[in-house]
C-alpha cells in the first residue's frame, strides 16, 4: 500500500471523530441540541440548510464557551426572566440572575453573529 491509500482513511477517521467528539466534551445531549437548532429556525427563517447550519454553528460556538450545566441556567433565566408577575420578579429582583442573563445574551448574540445570523429574532 502506498502513503496516499493509507492517508485518506486516516484522515477521514479524525475528522470524523473530531466533530463528534467537540460535541461529546461538553456534555450537551443530542435531544437539547435539536431543540436549541429547530427554535432558532423558527426565530430567523430562511432556507432550511442553511439556517440549520448556521444555527448549529451558533450551539457549537456557546457549547465552546459554557459548560452544559451553565448553559441550561443561564437559558433558564434568560427564559424565565419574561414570566409575569411575582413569580417573574424573583427573577427580575436577583442581580445574580440578571447578570447571568446579560452574559448569556451576550454570548448569543457574539455566536449568531460569528455564524452568520444577522437578522433579529422572529417572535412565534
Amino acid at each position: 500500500m502506498n502513503t496516499k491509500s493509507l492517508l485518506l482513511p486516516a484522515l477521514l477517521l479524525a475528522l470524523g471523530l473530531g466533530g463528534s467528539g467537540a460535541a461529546l466534551a461538553q456534555g450537551y445531549p443530542t435531544a437539547e441540541r435539536v431543540l436549541y437548532v429547530q427554535e432558532c429556525m423558527r426565530q430567523h427563517p430562511g432556507p432550511g440548510f442553511e439556517m440549520l447550519s448556521k444555527c448549529s454553528c451558533t450551539l457549537d460556538k456557546l457549547a465552546g464557551e459554557l459548560s452544559y450545566d451553565d448553559f441550561v441556567l443561564m437559558r433558564t433565566a434568560t427564559n424565565a426572566n419574561s414570566i409575569g408577575g411575582e413569580r417573574g420578579n424573583q427573577i427580575r429582583d436577583t442581580e445574580l440572575l440578571q447578570q447571568q442573563i446579560r452574559a448569556f445574551r451576550r454570548l448569543q448574540s457574539a455566536s449568531k453573529k460569528s455564524c452568520f445570523i444577522l437578522s433579529e429574532p422572529v417572535d412565534r
